[in-house]
């Protein structure tokens, strides 16, 4: 080979490795392992980056290096546009402001700080440095709200769909399952309050829900359905079963859902007879195999991305991408993962 097209070859590898993942019309989603806590990432077909969640803190930075790893080596991004709190539990802020110390966040997005939490005494300890970190000056997110996100070919939106407690209105087609909307007892923690973000690609359509629980989701999808039938779903409260209330999985009917759960903590057996109710279900994915379940009660061993206990956890992510036109999307285990491919609504 001759050195100009030896430099022409070196200048190509060089420009897919630094832009993979970004510029190629796809829509990838990835779920980062932080051991039972919540860190999403999404990439927008025009470069733009989402963050909903951030894991743990301590632990040897582990989830924050891992959500790093994926940001920086996986999705090739410089910086990240839009860090969102879906509410204001350890396992979903914990790492915002040691990702921002590391790595360039342009805009910070929650439903707004309280004063206090009344399940946290600690809290405005543990909120200090997100605080230092947005400068005081993260926006808040209320129920109908949409990110400001870049258009393209294929339109793409993320409203807000629940925030502080409040829904959007309950329009929409009637809900078939409302019948079964049996309410718990009240949830005063800030899970009840957990925003939840539906975005749409095109045909296809993706809800992440943070830890909303029970009575919150029946508020939302009862009587009507103002979301309709999704593709992917995002087990809420990772697949705890005080979330996940059949009114709203069974309406949502997804394609593929995805549990974002630790070996001992989610993907419960109760949400798990839930989601295998959904009569569309072709994909159920977990984080972290139950070490409490039985294997037959899960999710099938190739859907699970570890497999080991946390000592031995290797970190491994699930990844959605989603075809420059919305009309389908791959999901796989892993960068070495086999994608199956399925066909939005």
């Amino acid at each position: 080979m001759n050195r100009i097209a030896l430099a022409a070859s070196l200048c190509i590898f060089l420009s897919r490795s630094v832009f993979a993942g970004l510029g190629d019309s796809r829509l990838d989603i990835y779920f980062v392992d932080v051991e039972g806590g919540a860190a999403t990432v999404i990439v927008t077909p025009e470069g733009e980056s989402i963050l909903i969640d951030s894991g743990y803190p301590d632990n040897g930075g582990r989830d924050r290096d891992r959500i790093l790893d994926v940001l920086q080596n996986v999705a090739k991004l410089e910086h990240l546009d839009h860090a969102v709190v879906s509410h204001w539990h350890l396992d979903h802020f914990g790492n915002h402001a040691a990702i921002a110390a590391k790595f360039k966040v342009m805009n910070f997005w929650d439903r707004g700080i309280p004063d206090l939490l009344m399940e946290d005494p600690g809290f405005n300890d543990r909120v200090a440095p997100y605080r230092a970190a947005s400068q005081n000056r993260s926006k808040t997110l209320k129920a109908g709200d949409f990110l400001p996100l870049k258009g393209g070919t294929t339109p793409i939106k993320a409203q807000v769909v629940t925030a502080s407690g409040e829904v959007i209105p309950n329009r929409g087609e009637p809900n078939s399952f409302a019948s079964e909307s049996k309410p718990q007892p009240e949830d005063t923690s800030d899970n009840a309050k957990s925003i939840s973000l539906l975005l749409n690609y095109g045909r296809f359509k993706f809800l992440c829900c943070g830890d909303l629980t029970w009575n919150t989701e029946a508020k939302l999808m009862t009587p009507n359905n103002p979301i309709g039938q999704i593709d992917l779903f995002m087990a809420t409260h990772h697949g705890l079963n005080v979330s996940n209330n059949p009114v709203m999985v069974l309406s949502l009917d997804p394609r593929v859902c995805v549990s974002c759960n630790g070996p001992t903590k989610g993907a419960d057996l109760e949400t798990i007879k839930t989601l295998k109710r959904v009569k569309s279900l072709q994909g159920m994915y977990q984080l972290h195999r139950n070490v409490r379940l039985e294997e037959k009660d899960q999710a099938p061993v190739d859907q699970i991305a570890n497999l080991a206990e946390t000592a031995n956890c290797k970190g491994t992510w699930i990844k959605a991408s989603v075809a420059k036109d919305g009309a389908s999307y791959t999901v796989q285990v892993g960068s070495d993962g086999n994608p199956r491919k399925f066909e939005s609504r």
